[in-house]
């Protein structure tokens, strides 16, 4: 996979770029991550990439012509080395990352996985010219129901999302799979070494070595947690008659026994 982030800010992005678990990801060469900034390519001499919104108002708006000029260069560049190694021409996912968007999610971030190539454009001021929305981005994405200061920070946290469910990116491929939301439910609880700390105990389930037993028990703290913590998780979430109708009856009393799962 190909990521490139268009920013004032580029600065912003080498930490992060280069740590953990995206940093691994690049030394693997599994993701190419990129930064641009997006002033290179303002049309004025004193490279300005904003101005005075229309119909007056406070703040400044990012212009169109250094946002459009900077993804069709990236995404000319990109292609021209697809070319190169004899693959045939990709169209990237253009993602705007702005309070109004679509709210990310863990399926948002399976989907945006399975691409080729992703541009992020991170915004500061007043907000961008709607003509960068209407023509150029294929998604508009918000981590959240706030404003800050910038597109970067959102950006690195849908980029980390979407990286680490990259093939060969995880030391344990089984680790995204049983993440919170991935089968829309929170994660059940886990336990290490130790057996007893401090008196409090490790289920003995997880120490029966009953595979079996220990699948079910973990379901069923997934379905109680989900339960506790976010419920408006369960109205989509996949669940088995049994256990739907098990949730009815903990919604009507409060109570939270564990449930049987098929």
């Amino acid at each position: 996979m190909r990521v490139d982030v268009l920013t004032l800010f580029p600065e912003m992005f080498e930490g992060v770029f280069g740590s953990s678990i995206l940093g691994k990801a690049r030394d693997k060469g599994i993701v190419s991550l990129e930064t641009v900034n997006f002033r290179d390519y303002a049309n004025n001499k004193h490279n300005t990439v904003d101005d005075t919104p229309y119909g007056g108002g406070g703040g400044m708006v990012l212009k169109p012509e250094p946002i459009f000029a900077a993804v069709e260069d990236v995404s000319a560049r990109a292609n021209g080395e697809r070319a190169a190694e004899g693959r045939e021409p990709a169209k990237p996912r253009v993602i705007l990352m702005c309070p109004q968007g679509e709210k990310f999610t863990q399926a948002k971030a399976k989907e945006l996985s399975g691409e080729e190539h992703l541009i992020f454009i991170c915004g500061h001021y007043e907000g961008y010219d709607e003509r960068i929305r209407q023509y150029l981005v294929t998604d508009e994405l918000s981590v959240g129901d706030y404003v800050l200061t910038g597109g970067e920070l959102p950006a690195m946290v849908v980029i980390d999302a979407v990286v680490r469910l990259l093939p060969g990116v995880l030391g344990n491929e089984l680790s995204a799979v049983t993440d919170s939301f991935s089968d829309g439910l929170l994660e059940y609880p886990h336990y290490t070494r130790p057996p007893e700390f401090r008196e409090w105990k490790v289920p003995d389930v997880l120490l029966s070595g009953h595979h079996a037993e220990i699948g079910k028990w973990r379901r069923q703290q997934s379905l109680v947690r989900t339960l506790e913590r976010r419920p408006d998780l369960l109205e989509t979430a996949e669940l088995t008659a049994k256990e739907r109708e098990w949730l009815e009856r903990e919604k009507a009393r409060g109570g939270l026994p564990a449930p049987d799962s098929e």
